[in-house]
């Protein structure tokens, strides 16, 4: 079944949960003071970019400002960290990429699980392999050829992040060599390519879309099975045209509540993901314009999707000799 398809028959299956879990015997949670979401990367990237959308949905219901407070660094870790100390008041959420609350502990990052958190999932995101217009690679197989002879360097957000992982993939898949430059966001590390920083960046495509529509990046392929359009620039090729029996690559982004707040929370939070995120035209038009899939999921269905890219990155990880522990060791297993 295609992504767009699986993902538009679960989207009223959680619909329906939440609707049965806000029932009347749990009481509509009324925050009394702002709500802070803490996004532990650089303002401008693709967390920033969704969580402020949906942040800017929920408050009218919710009667109370939501404060988005960038804290980057540790490749997200640090934030998420920050999350998971605050008081369990339901007053302090996170967001980021839900793959890497499983996988933070594998790189000595943070003690962290995807079940430590209520899920709550926007969009879902694909890498871009993008160049510097001045780079002498016109084509993806140009530049892995290139990557074989020597390492060529490649911006991402650090270690673990969406851009991360991509690049790993495609040096397990083709034999391709880099040296890994990081930064503390999305944002940044398109940026720095932009300016000659690093030659090549694997981020996502809805932090590269307005580069690419300007000319300052070029695109060479999407990293998933099928081609992206995005609107004011056109189409880029899927990786699985150059390599072939590549794996599946993406990414989950939301909003986490840490685990142990007041269940009305949960409860009036899920209610309002179906009746407000589901159906929200703007983070729909986001994804769409930028080059990401509406894929609005929570409860069960949201652990569902994240969990088998936790299992695919743990050992992707392990194999690349970067995992600190084995993933077994944490009850994660192929």
């Amino acid at each position: 079944m295609k992504p767009a398809r699986r993902f538009a028959l679960l989207a009223p299956i959680a619909a329906s949960l939440a609707l049965a879990l806000s029932g009347p015997a749990m009481a509509q949670w009324k925050p009394t003071k702002p709500i802070t979401i803490i996004v532990p990367w650089a303002a401008g990237g693709a967390t920033d970019q969704v969580t402020r959308l949906a942040a800017a949905e929920l408050e009218p219901a919710l009667g109370q400002k939501i404060v988005v407070v960038n804290q980057p660094g540790g490749a997200g870790s640090i934030g998420t960290k920050n999350a998971m100390e605050a008081p369990r008041d339901g007053y302090t959420w996170t967001a980021g990429a839900a793959k890497q609350l499983g996988t933070y502990p594998l790189l000595g990052m943070l003690n962290s699980k995807v079940d430590d958190f209520h899920l709550f999932l926007s969009v879902t995101n694909v890498s871009i392999v993008a160049v510097n217009p001045s780079s002498p690679y016109q084509t993806l197989p140009q530049l892995i050829e290139a990557m074989k002879a020597k390492p060529v360097s490649v911006a991402t957000a650090g270690n673990s992040s969406s851009g991360h992982f991509a690049m790993e993939t495609i040096a397990k898949a083709t034999g391709a060599k880099y040296r890994h430059v990081t930064y503390d966001g999305g944002n940044p590390a398109v940026v720095a390519t932009v300016a000659g920083e690093a030659e090549v960046t694997t981020q996502l495509a809805v932090e590269m879309a307005e580069m690419i529509k300007a000319k300052r990046l070029r695109p060479l392929a999407v990293v998933a099975d099928t081609a992206l359009t995005i609107e004011g620039f056109g189409t880029i090729p899927p990786i699985t045209q150059f390599v072939k029996n590549f794996p599946k690559v993406t990414t989950g982004f939301g909003i986490f509540i840490p685990k142990g707040v007041p269940a009305d929370v949960v409860a009036t939070v899920e209610k309002l993901w179906a009746e407000r995120i589901v159906k929200s035209d703007k983070i729909r038009t986001y994804a769409t314009s930028r080059g990401a899939l509406f894929t609005p999921l929570f409860g069960k269905a949201a652990y569902d999707e994240v969990w088998p890219t936790v299992v695919s990155d743990a050992f992707l990880l392990q194999d690349a000799g970067m995992a600190k522990v084995t993933p077994e060791s944490l009850g994660i297993r192929r």
